[in-house]
């Protein structure tokens, strides 16, 4: 039963990219400039997110785009990295410049809190401009968190990420 399951959502993944105007794949890795806002009063930090996106062409100039992403956030002598999954609704125009918006989840995977634990899991919203020549593209983005970092006190997650990639496929 699982396997037939599994070969399902095969089947359906592979019909909906066939069918799509185009499938973009590819890596991709920049800085991230986070902060905890909210009731603390932490300063900046500087950190780095790495991973996989995707982008589905849905139609002329629209595409989704889901992504896996390592993302080092928190704050000034706070870590917490996070495993990230923006799906972005892209709106592309000028033939290399598009805006992207969307929900963005994460999992805590790392922390070093000392004063007790973060939530396991994070709700962001995101949005963004890029730019794409050829196989390379570049991504300026802002994910706002709508869920606490922290239970009970007013912590929201704020990263400023710059990325760069280069598409696989």
């Amino acid at each position: 039963m699982k396997k037939l399951f599994l070969l399902a959502i095969a089947l359906i993944g592979f019909t909906t990219i066939s069918n799509a105007q185009s499938f973009k794949f590819g890596v991709k890795g920049g800085v991230n400039f986070s902060n905890i806002n909210g009731d603390t009063n932490l300063d900046a930090k500087t950190g780095f997110h790495i991973g996989a996106v995707a982008q589905l062409g849905i139609a002329d100039k629209f595409a989704i785009q889901p992504e896996i992403l390592y993302s080092a956030q928190g704050a000034d002598n706070v870590d917490i990295d996070y495993v990230n999954v923006p799906i972005l609704f892209k709106y592309k125009f000028l033939k290399f410049l598009s805006f992207e918006a969307g929900p963005q989840f994460g999992v805590v995977v790392n922390d070093d809190f000392q004063f007790g634990e973060p939530e396991s899991f994070d709700v962001s919203g995101a949005a963004g401009a890029g730019v794409e020549f050829g196989k390379f593209f570049a991504q300026a983005r802002y994910n706002f968190g709508l869920t606490n970092v922290i239970d009970n006190v007013n912590s929201k997650n704020g990263t400023f990420q710059l990325s760069v990639g280069y598409y696989i496929l």
